[in-house]
């Protein structure tokens, strides 16, 4: 009988002592996550360490890339088109029937230089007259056919068109794909 009444009793302060610990960690860990949670809200009600940028979608990309080749093709041009995002990376690109091989990547250099710069690429031509070595940072191109997408009057995205006989034409549909954004 002592040694079903000390089982139970060992049993009992296991228990407790278990119980007791559960409680303990959780009491314990409550209060870091409340930390957490505070950061949490205290960024999602505007962190100076935060931003929040404007950027084109898939859709309104593929709209102006569109709306570019058409204004292209009007004109009986054989041009590539792309458009860019904000950092340069190239968000679509299409190649128009008859567009020579070295359109494309043209475009996308064109497009890059446009939004880096938030100019279109034949006023960027014009300045490499005072400062030469723009044409030595990577990925730009610094010929006509280029634009920039602006919102709020920040670039948020570049299109690049390459192909046509005349840069002054590359850029004159690059400019129909911008247009096609206001729409």
């Amino acid at each position: 009988m002592k040694k079903k009444f000390l089982l139970g009793t060992t049993a009992a302060v296991v228990l407790a002592a278990g119980t007791f610990g559960a409680v303990s960690a959780n009491a314990s860990s409550a209060p870091q996550a409340a930390p957490a949670a505070a950061v949490a809200k205290k960024a999602d009600a505007g962190d100076d360490n935060l931003r929040q940028d404007t950027h084109l979608t898939i859709e309104a990309a593929t709209k102006a890339a569109q709306a570019t080749l058409k204004a292209a093709e009007k004109e009986n041009q054989r041009v590539s088109v792309a458009v860019v995002d904000r950092n340069g990376n190239t968000i679509v690109t299409l190649r128009g029937d008859g567009a020579g091989p070295q359109s494309y990547e043209s475009a996308e250099r064109k497009a890059f230089t446009a939004v880096s710069w938030n100019a279109p690429t034949s006023v960027l031509a014009g300045r490499l007259a005072q400062a030469p070595n723009l044409k030595d940072i990577p990925g730009t191109l610094f010929l006509a056919g280029g634009a920039p997408v602006t919102a709020n009057g920040a670039p948020i995205a570049g299109i690049g068109v390459a192909g046509a006989p005349s840069g002054d034409l590359d850029e004159k549909f690059a400019q129909a794909g911008v247009a096609s954004l206001d729409d």
